[in-house]
């Protein structure tokens, strides 16, 4: 199959996803077309069946905002024409199924369909299409989609309760590398940050303020009071030099490291003990999964589609989102000595079951089937 895939090029769960899909499917044969502004973060790798195609936006004066809606949708007619693609891919609703919709109506003005998939990751839903600028337009969108796909059953539900959706909504989790993640021998690096022999807790997100990262430094700074520990904080985003603070105020700066953004996590995932995710919401909880892969169970609030992935008791622990005690009463638990590699062969287990290897199939299963449906439809037609 010849692919289009629309997503936003950066180190966002949609962008991230979006990239390893077309890295694999890529590998599994097919061609595949990055369309976007900048070239993905995570698209690093060369392969004969990868392109990538840049968007130009216009600096007309006129324009107060560049309309890059209008010119991705430019640039879809252009790739679909010319490279001759079987389907578009677009990866979080706004703005990529609006602009796929504009552009499947320029090709159909000239005798092409092209099947139009789209996948929901979260925020999409969750917070910016709430919103009652976008509303209509998400709702419009997600229905004139050919095929439509969440990465949990809980992102789905909540598009149901939020938006009058009339198409059906297949659910294909998020996934890992396996190759990529998986424990390395790092002691080297172990031994830097923890150099007593100290656990080591790790938070990644993109620090914004529903990642509750105040409740990963305030449960740290119980944990190390029972259990010697090192808190790294991987990212960065708008609510750092809050957080920053919270560390002095706390007096815990020599024990928290903050890194910032980091492409090669799976280094740092490698020697860690312990990963937490506390959010207001999570839509599926990919890093955690990353994590797992890692060896590292997850301390985890219950929202969103964590439960889906993160195994009460098992892979780790589940908390209501705030439960500072309880997150402290369960990290415990797992970084006893007795306790923390039955933990660890857990998590492994459980990543397992999300391999690239085992989710990509259902997509291209499922292109498949869009791909005969939108036929059928159009010999229906004429």
């Amino acid at each position: 199959m010849k692919i289009g895939i629309v997503c936003y090029p950066t180190f966002g769960g949609s962008g991230v996803v979006a990239t390893e899909l077309g890295k694999e499917l890529a590998q599994n044969g097919h061609q595949v077309h990055f369309i976007t502004y900048t070239q993905p973060i995570r698209l690093d790798f060369f392969n004969e069946n990868l392109f990538y195609h840049e968007v130009d936006i216009s600096s007309y004066p006129l324009f107060q905002y560049a309309p890059y809606e209008s010119a991705l949708a430019g640039k879809m007619v252009d790739v679909v024409k010319y490279e001759k693609l079987d389907l578009l891919h677009v990866h979080y609703a706004i703005p990529h199924a609006t602009s796929a919709f504009l552009a499947k109506q320029i090709l159909k003005t000239e005798g092409i369909e092209i099947p139009v998939i789209t996948t929901l990751h979260g925020t999409d839903i969750t917070v910016v299409g709430k919103d009652r600028t976008y509303k209509p337009v998400v709702t419009f969108s997600i229905n004139e989609s050919d095929g439509v796909t969440s990465v949990s059953e809980d992102l789905k539900q909540e598009t149901l309760r939020t938006f009058k959706v009339t198409n059906e909504i297949e659910v294909i989790p998020n996934f890992v590398d396996m190759q990529r993640f998986h424990k390395q021998k790092k002691d080297h690096f172990k031994k830097i940050i923890c150099p007593d022999g100290e656990r080591l807790i790790v938070h990644i997100s993109n620090f914004r303020r529903v990642k509750r990262i105040d409740d990963v430094i305030q449960s740290f700074g119980k944990i190390k009071q029972s259990i010697p520990s090192k808190l790294l904080l991987i990212g960065d985003g708008p609510e750092r030099v809050k957080m920053e603070k919270l560390c002095r105020d706390l007096e815990l700066c020599d024990d928290i490291r903050f890194i910032g953004k980091l492409d090669a996590i799976e280094e740092v995932l490698s020697v860690a003990d312990l990963f937490f995710m506390p959010s207001e919401k999570e839509s599926f909880g990919l890093a955690a999964l990353e994590a797992m892969a890692c060896e590292v169970p997850c301390i985890t609030s219950n929202t969103g589609g964590l439960p889906e992935l993160n195994i009460h008791g098992k892979t780790g622990y589940m908390s209501n989102v705030g439960d500072i005690d309880d997150m402290v009463k369960n990290a415990l638990h797992i970084l006893s000595e007795e306790n923390l590699a039955t933990f660890k062969t857990n998590a492994l287990a459980r990543a397992k079951e999300f391999d690239i290897k085992n989710v990509v199939p259902m997509y291209e299963a499922y292109y498949r089937k869009i791909i005969e449906k939108v036929k059928s439809k159009a010999l229906a037609l004429n």
